[in-house]
């Protein structure tokens, strides 16, 4: 019932349609972006309940309040403390390892403002549990959910972070403004 009602809402009533070539494995990263508005949640939260997959996802801790924390926490997110050095790359990589599904999505931006200064965990977390990550888009222009390219880090993190930033050049965000790769050398 909840699958059915999510895809009416996203693909029917919304307009939004999927582009998706890569099959999901039993474990992942989704980087998704762009990330420049709260909306990005909503249709995120509509995709996943639409395709009758649960994703876990990062969140900073500050969302993580009465009520909306226990709610926040039921549908699959994790809090952020970005202000404390904790070692959440490691602990995320090692839950990969040792469980049979990891499913997992970061915004690897960090923000919905501006910022060519990507964040590395997302990448890092990969490298660890030699997983994929799934590029995920969402382009607000052509409503259009999209995931055509998938890879598994080497190690040879300045020529991937292009190569994923490159795949992500075109997308229009809900803000476009807020939405910049940096200089890719």
């Amino acid at each position: 019932m909840l699958k059915k009602l999510c895809s009416w809402i996203l693909y029917t009533k919304m307009g939004w349609h999927k582009e998706v070539t890569v099959p999901l494995p039993d474990k992942f990263i989704i980087s998704l972006a762009p990330h420049t508005s709260n909306w990005d949640f909503l249709i995120g939260q509509l995709y996943t309940r639409s395709e009758g997959v649960r994703i876990n996802f990062l969140m900073k801790r500050e969302w993580f309040f009465w009520p909306l924390g226990a709610l926040f926490k039921s549908m699959g997110g994790i809090p952020v403390w970005r202000d404390k050095h904790t070692s959440m790359t490691d602990n995320l990589a090692n839950e990969a390892i040792k469980s049979d599904a990891f499913r997992l999505c970061i915004t690897p931006e960090g923000t919905r403002s501006p910022n060519a200064d990507w964040k590395k965990g997302f990448y890092y977390i990969a490298l660890k549990a030699k997983i994929p990550i799934l590029l995920y888009g969402i382009d607000y222009e052509k409503k259009c959910i999209q995931c055509t390219q998938s890879l598994i880090p080497t190690g040879d993190f300045d020529k991937e972070m292009k190569e994923i930033k490159l795949y992500y050049k075109d997308f229009k965000g809900k803000n476009p403004e807020n939405f910049i790769i940096g200089d890719i050398k």
